[in-house]
């Protein structure tokens, strides 16, 4: 039911031309300076004025990439003012909040569906983005109460990620050019990997960034199989139909309900809070989030394929930041 959701998968490797001082979740200095920087580069409008009052809305790269509004003639989501973003970030994971002048650090990033297309966009903002920077320059001096600096970089490479992990680069850093020839990823490749390699009555889960899942209206500390298996279904079928054109084909409840034969054997999850400020909302906003492994057991053989995929494009909320990541150990 998935083989026709296509992506691919980037890493962008920066060198610090300041010294950066960056957030504790360095998600929330990309995605926003990621944002900023793509709207100020292609809206042919005021940057002040609203999208949805936009006539160009519906054709503008800008509003498809991160407002995402359905169309008009949608017969799904007509409740939702947006639905998921075509990408997903992965911010680096070390914990480095400080990278100095001259030091290198990469993050990646997928594209899904109809975004593949765009990717020269994407590598322009970050290298404009790079010129006006991120996070905050790292000064030692008195800046008189005034907010530091932002810390510049160069993109330095860009390179193509297959399922196997292996990269190759496209991008000339001489020439500012883009190489168009890089795999485009398979749902349907994703069981290249043997199944009898694979424990299907047991599977770990290792959440590296916080995971939001939402059940009966609240995000919550639970994370029982069904529930897991009910958000990846959610994002899977909006970006099936969104982005890749297809309406996802399957029986959601019998999936569901098979779901709820599978038990929690382990969990070594903890809450993990962290904040951010939006710009465009004006407004601090909270975006905790579950961490750490889980185990389950019982026949999760049909449920392989979709983990795998959520391997790459995320689940629960704020996705787009790099919220929802996990790897399947």
């Amino acid at each position: 039911m998935l083989d026709h959701i296509k992506f691919t998968k980037f890493k962008f490797i920066l060198e610090a031309v300041d010294n950066i001082r960056l957030p504790e979740y360095k998600g929330a200095a990309l995605r926003g300076g990621f944002g900023y920087t793509f709207r100020k580069t292609v809206c042919a409008q005021s940057l002040n004025k609203d999208c949805n009052n936009c006539m160009l809305k519906e054709q503008c790269v800008y509003s498809y990439i991160f407002e995402t509004p359905p169309p008009q003639d949608t017969e799904k989501l007509r409740l939702y003012k947006t639905v998921p973003h075509p990408f997903v970030l992965e911010p680096p994971q070390d914990s480095r909040r400080l990278i100095k002048k001259g030091e290198m650090f990469a993050f990646n990033i997928a594209l899904i569906g109809k975004a593949v297309d765009y990717l020269p966009y994407i590598v322009f903002t970050f290298i404009k983005l790079g010129a006006t920077g991120i996070g905050a320059a790292a000064v030692t001096h008195n800046n008189n109460g005034k907010r530091p600096p932002r810390g510049k970089y160069i993109l330095k490479d860009a390179q193509c990620i297959d399922l196997e992990g292996k990269t190759n680069s496209i991008f000339n850093y001489e020439q500012q050019t883009i190489d168009n020839n890089y795999p485009i990823l398979e749902a349907a490749n994703l069981n290249h990997i043997d199944d009898n390699d694979v424990n299907a009555k047991e599977i770990t889960l290792n959440f590296i960034t916080p995971c939001r899942i939402k059940f009966d209206g609240k995000i919550g500390g639970t994370m029982a199989f069904h529930i897991l298996i009910r958000n990846l279904l959610r994002r899977v079928s909006s970006i099936s139909y969104f982005h890749c054109n297809k309406e996802l084909e399957c029986n959601f409840n019998a999936i569901i309900d098979k779901a709820k034969d599978i038990t929690i054997k382990k969990a070594d999850l903890k809450w993990q809070d962290w904040e951010r400020y939006s710009t465009r909302q004006k407004q601090k906003m909270s975006l905790g989030g579950l961490i750490g492994n889980i185990t389950f057991q019982g026949d999760l053989k049909p449920f392989l394929q979709l983990l795998r995929l959520g391997e790459y494009l995320h689940v629960g909320k704020g996705t787009s930041f790099g919220l929802g990541r996990y790897v399947i150990l």
